[in-house]
């Protein structure tokens, strides 16, 4: 039986919503939007608009990983060496599949950018600010929700920073910008 809009997973992104007094409309499609390409595909936008939740892990200080959530715009590639200089820490590295289900409790390609179980790191690229609404995973591989890149930043409780890789993009490679 295909998911729907009262999967438990949509409904914790839906409610963390809520719970900072925004309600989000989420979509749900029969085929997969795991990948950017095909969130784009099938929401009908342009792959820029499409927000990649790419999950990362640094040691803490306490010797266990600490997630730290990208917001990535669907071209781009997140730079470790910037990531790390934003963070302030030497070792970061992209975090296994598994590493990011338990660090969020959503799988690879359904990640969302709020409704985490647990206090997460989030750091949005500028690059999402060059549209007016944006398109995020809901919980689910097959769920999405369109979002002002304003909003998202506050639901998320991001930082807005330019942590990708050059070139690839129309613009100024990374040019910060107001979200």
């Amino acid at each position: 039986m295909p998911p729907t809009i009262h999967h438990a997973a949509i409904r914790r992104v839906i409610e963390a919503a809520e719970r900072k007094g925004v309600a989000i409309e989420v979509t749900l499609f029969d085929e997969s939007t795991h990948t950017a390409e095909e969130a784009a595909r099938a929401v009908g936008v342009e792959l820029g608009q499409i927000v990649k939740s790419l999950v990362f892990a640094t040691p803490g200080d306490d010797g266990t990983l600490e997630p730290v959530l990208c917001l990535v715009s669907g071209p781009n590639r997140v730079s470790l060496p910037r990531l790390g200089a934003i963070l302030g820490r030497s070792e970061i590295r992209r975090a296994t599949a598994d590493e990011a289900n338990d660090l969020t409790g959503f799988v690879i390609g359904g990640i969302p950018p709020i409704g985490h179980g647990r206090r997460i790191r989030v750091v949005m690229d500028p690059d999402l600010g060059r549209y007016p609404v944006v398109w995020a995973a809901a919980g689910l591989p097959t769920a999405v929700f369109p979002v002002a890149p304003a909003t998202l930043r506050m639901l998320a409780d991001a930082i807005v920073a330019p942590m990708t890789e050059d070139g690839g993009r129309p613009g100024p490679a990374n040019a910060v910008q107001a979200v």
